[in-house]
């Protein structure tokens, strides 16, 4: 039974769920999704609170260019890439066998400095808002200090008593251990089975402690919570539910629209934005997806992609259920190769904050992310983990639907011509070229 009802009553209350079960590629867009002024309220953070968490990266900027020359030239700041895909929309179109109208672009957090993946944003921002905590708390730090003082012996010393940890499939793990072995904390990650194994051997490597377990990711963040609960110098970053996650993903969009508008793309009624994100327990793409909301309105529609085998958050958003149950409640086994969304119950924070800010959920099984990824390296010279090209299908999913959906928005024919989709590249920046090669035959093979 799950909450008082057969599986076999579900799919009958429910008949998406069938597919779901059946581990078949299917879409679902949301009936509930509703204007912006209206349900922003549901998420309970405001601009105000993005703003901040922007200007405390801003603050950081010193620090981070100090002790990461890699961000040099971007002054500290931590950005990505956005880059036109003419000719991967092309081989797109030619694949799904549909014309496929509008612009596609892809942001490359996959080429984010530091971890190389969406989580350098989320990840690290929660990991510098304690150090500032902590550093601010102890007279370390003071209104107008130069935050590359944190560079320093005394400010290690503070960091060095205390630890951060984390529960993590792999790439949340990598930008919190990195970041938060370089301030000098005591940092743990624990990770679960499905992890890569290149991945933990890099954190070891950083002088973080990873804690290995053979089952998933919901199990491995238990632990590390439950460690953690006891020890009084430990900050856990809760995947599940951190806000201070959630804001350091969201300050993506402002300066999203600031490329946008230096590279000439329109975002208004009409001329749409379709941005579509990876997801894995719903932090990152839902983080995302408030900051796209307060950047632009009604006028960006956010769908959040997630592997057939993993379908958490359109499970608990389709039901109802949110984080009250998981993929293995109905027989979905939670086997990935796209490590990073291999997540069986999704965060409830997410969920409810968002379910009526996010337009639509689709699945896409290994085979797909795999030739996609072949695909993304042959016409673009793209080098992206499985995860990162779960948006890739997106425009043919949004474009080929016959739920209703474009009607119902006011997306016709004319402003689907003009309608820009852009591609959430979320990692694949520090995979080893062994690793990747091994992704790219399989991929190549599949392509024929």
């Amino acid at each position: 039974m799950i909450h008082g009802k057969t599986p076999a009553e579900w799919r009958q209350s429910h008949p998406l769920l069938r597919e779901l079960m059946s581990l078949h590629p299917c879409a679902w867009f949301n009936p509930s999704v509703a204007q912006a002024s209206d349900a922003l309220a549901d998420v309970g953070l405001s601009a105000s609170d993005a703003a901040d968490a922007s200007e405390r990266l801003r603050r950081f900027a010193p620090y981070v260019r100090r002790a990461f020359p890699e961000t040099e030239p971007s002054g500290g700041i931590i950005e990505s890439p956005l880059r036109a895909a003419p000719a991967l929309k092309q081989a797109l179109a030619a694949h799904y066998g549909m014309a496929l109208p509008g612009q596609l672009w892809l942001k490359a957090d996959s080429q984010l400095p530091i971890s190389g993946s969406i989580k350098a944003r989320g990840g690290i921002y929660e990991v510098l808002k304690h150090a500032e905590d902590l550093a601010l708390a102890e007279g370390l730090l003071q209104s107008g200090s130069d935050y590359a003082l944190l560079d320093g012996a005394e400010a290690r010393a503070l960091f060095g008593r205390r630890k951060i940890a984390v529960g993590s499939t792999g790439n949340l793990g990598l930008s919190i251990g990195i970041m938060a072995a370089k301030l000098g904390f005591q940092a743990t990650v624990h990770m679960s089975a499905d992890a890569r194994r290149w991945k933990k051997d890099t954190l070891r490597e950083h002088g973080v402690t990873v804690a290995e377990y053979a089952s998933d990711y919901s199990a491995a963040v238990a632990q590390g919570r439950e460690q953690a609960k006891n020890d009084p110098t430990c900050h856990f970053v809760d995947d599940e539910n951190s806000i201070h996650l959630f804001l350091g993903y969201a300050v993506a969009a402002e300066r999203l629209k600031v490329q946008f508008a230096e590279a000439g793309v329109r975002v208004d009624a009409e001329h749409p934005l379709f941005v579509h994100l990876p997801c894995g327990v719903g932090g990152g793409p839902g983080g995302v997806a408030f900051g796209l909301k307060l950047a632009f309105g009604d006028d960006v529609h956010c769908l959040f992609a997630e592997p057939t085998h993993s379908p958490c958050m359109l499970l608990g958003v389709l039901t109802g259920l949110h984080d009250q149950v998981s993929v293995q409640d109905f027989g979905i086994d939670n086997r990935t190769a796209a490590d990073g969304l291999a997540v069986g119950r999704p965060s409830g924070f997410v969920g409810r904050a968002m379910q009526r800010l996010v337009d639509g959920y689709y699945t896409v099984d290994d085979d797909e992310l795999f030739l996609l990824l072949a695909l993304a390296e042959r016409e673009e010279g793209l080098r992206l983990e499985p995860s990162a090209l779960a948006g890739a299908p997106g425009i043919a999913r949004v474009l080929g639907e016959s739920q209703g959906y474009r009607q119902r928005m006011g997306l016709d024919k004319d402003r689907m011509a003009r309608a820009t989709h852009l591609i959430w590249a979320t990692g694949g920046g520090m995979v080893p070229e062994a690793e990747m090669e091994s992704y790219l035959r399989r991929g190549r093979a599949l392509l024929g």
